[in-house]
């Protein structure tokens, strides 16, 4: 009893309490009772309302995103012409690319706002994986315990079918030699004969708390009429040693069978964990690709972005939702496992309420409802031994011939004897329980959490869809076109020398019509102002026929600057020692 005091015990997290505390609404708004009844239509209600507060939300978003999209397409519409010649004064008074007038603030405003969505959805994508490890550490916890659990009760049901087997071989086989040799005497076949009636009340002893095998006894090899002994199921039913097999009756065999149900929830889990490995990806795809985007300012790589951006706006709003009947299904089963057990008809099945709740619960001031039967096969054990003992002191120098006989009953009584005491053992709660407790743990504790991560991701995944589709639109009207990106490259082939911002320049002056030359101004009298260099002589018109070159500035001439030789030096100064007046009096007066 000492050891009993070491039974592991489960208590409710506070998760679990939190979320089994929320109000509970049916589909006429009523309040409903939080009990863990998922076979009920009224307990299903409350989880679609509960699951419906996303679709809500998924409503709400696609509101959002919908009155950014008309603000962009139609109010800025009208805009773009007005706001043309603002535009271009921006662009020449500022440097580089152009982005500190008002509409570059406007771009860099838009650009933030993506870049911080995107960082928002991959902490949610971190949260998410970390949420995904968890659940599946909690139902890996949960299967591993339900097939111990399984292995025990199998090894309980395959102890109690060899001791049978072992039983009955030695009631037909060597006690029946022994009583047709103790025929002559009285006293022997006495003793023969308790042996006999003693092996049957251990049969039926045992027998009623064995397990209804009518599949197991075909692969065991076992009879499934023992000497007339009818079976009373307690327990529940073990699944025999061979693999699991999904009934194909029904959806749960009856009575429950943990291995069947590790099985299942192993496939099951395989398949959830895999669907949010490829949303993840799916998230961190579309993240990566926005930035890149935004960073090589790709117009169609954004616009593919923003068509998966839809695509996971609508699979988190609905993973939210699915995460959150799950999490408040669970919470109200794990609140008190242990009532939905004992009331349940999957478990209890042909199976007495007081084992459940011996195994489920495994209190010290519970005896064990097999102690009596227990006690009454291990006295009948005790009394087979000293039978046969007394027939070996005492038969054996009168009928020698009954020595292989005897010899053979008293193998198999010692064999019974030790798949007895391991059933005892196999039989007491702390095995069980502590399974049981296990599973709990890994159900209702990393399970839990995992699920509350991932809920966690799904909500702020699902609000950063919702930022990066608004600011997606309004990111790549800000880039340009690529007609402009062709009409910037032909520009750039034609004189390369030229700068962008001084063709703009000219692209703009010739907008606003022709200006007069620099040196082009009407006035006899007029000089040139002071220059160190020679004027020279600018023709209006060449031998050619074409027009000359008037008197411009270089850099309104769109041309390089000479380069001159050191020969072409030399003759400057020559020329600057001798200067002709009359010559440049001559080429200015015209």
């Amino acid at each position: 009893m000492a050891a009993m005091t070491t039974v592991p015990s489960y208590t409710p997290s506070l998760w679990v309490r939190v979320c089994h505390a929320l109000p509970r609404l049916d589909l006429t708004m009523q309040m409903k009772d939080n009990i863990f009844v998922p076979d009920s239509w009224e307990y299903q209600q409350t989880l679609l309302v509960l699951s419906s507060l996303s679709a809500i939300a998924l409503v709400i978003s696609l509101l959002v995103v919908l009155s950014f999209l008309i603000h962009y397409c139609c109010c800025h519409r009208g805009d773009r012409s007005e706001g043309s010649e603002e535009e271009e004064e921006d662009e020449d008074a500022s440097t580089g690319h152009g982005y500190s007038g008002k509409k570059g603030r406007g771009i860099c405003c838009v650009t933030w706002v993506a870049v911080a969505a995107v960082t928002l959805c991959c902490v949610a994508i971190g949260i998410g994986f970390y949420g995904n490890s968890e659940a599946n550490d909690g139902m890996y916890q949960l299967t591993s315990s339900l097939l111990t659990a399984n292995y025990t009760l199998a090894s309980i049901d395959l102890l109690i079918s060899d001791t049978i087997a072992g039983l009955q071989l030695s009631i037909s086989g060597p006690l029946t030699s022994m009583e047709e040799l103790f025929t002559g005497s009285k006293p022997f076949l006495v003793s023969t004969r308790n042996c006999r009636r003693l092996s049957e009340n251990v049969i039926n002893l045992l027998s009623s708390i064995s397990l209804a095998r009518s599949s197991m006894d075909a692969g065991l090899g076992n009879d499934s009429s023992i000497s007339g002994a009818s079976i009373i199921p307690l327990t529940p039913v073990p699944p025999s040693v061979a693999p699991t097999v999904v009934p194909t009756s029904g959806l749960l065999p009856n009575p429950f069978s943990p291995g069947w149900a590790a099985n299942t929830l192993m496939v099951n889990e395989d398949y959830r964990w895999l669907s949010y490995v490829l949303l993840l990806l799916l998230d961190l795809i579309v993240c990566l690709f926005i930035l890149l985007g935004l960073a090589k300012q790709a117009r169609w790589l954004l616009i593919l972005m923003t068509v998966l951006a839809w695509l996971a706006l609508f699979l988190s709003w609905g993973s939210l939702g699915l995460e959150t009947a799950t999490v408040v299904a669970l919470s109200d089963f794990c609140s008190d496992p242990n009532t939905f057990v004992l009331n349940s008809t999957h478990f209890n099945t042909g199976t007495s309420s007081d084992v459940l709740d011996y195994y489920l619960t495994c209190s010290r001031r519970m005896n064990s409802p097999f102690q009596q039967l227990l006690t009454q096969s291990q006295r009948a054990l005790s009394n087979i031994h000293t039978h046969l003992s007394s027939l070996d002191r005492n038969a054996l120098t009168q009928f020698p011939k009954a020595e292989k006989s005897l010899r053979e009953v008293q193998q198999i009584l010692n064999s019974t004897e030790g798949n007895f005491h391991q059933l005892v053992a196999l039989l007491n709660c702390r095995g069980l329980n502590k399974d049981y407790i296990d599973s709990l743990k890994g159900l209702c504790y990393d399970g839990m959490e995992g699920l509350l991560y991932l809920s966690l991701y799904s909500f702020l995944s699902a609000l950063a869809f919702t930022a990066i589709l608004c600011s997606l639109p309004g990111a790549w009207r800000s880039f340009p076109s690529e007609s402009e990106e062709y009409e910037d490259s032909d520009s750039e082939s034609e004189d390369p020398f030229t700068s962008h911002q001084a063709r703009r320049q000219t692209a703009s002056g010739s907008q606003r019509g022709a200006m007069a030359p620099f040196y082009n101004y009407p006035g006899a009298g007029w000089t040139p102002p002071f220059s160190s260099a020679p004027p020279l002589p600018t023709p209006n018109v060449s031998s050619n026929g074409n027009p000359g070159y008037e008197s411009l500035p270089l850099t309104d001439r769109q041309s390089p600057p000479p380069s001159y030789s050191p020969s072409m030096l030399t003759g400057y100064g020559g020329s600057q020692s001798h200067p002709n007046p009359a010559h440049s009096r001559n080429l200015y007066s015209r």
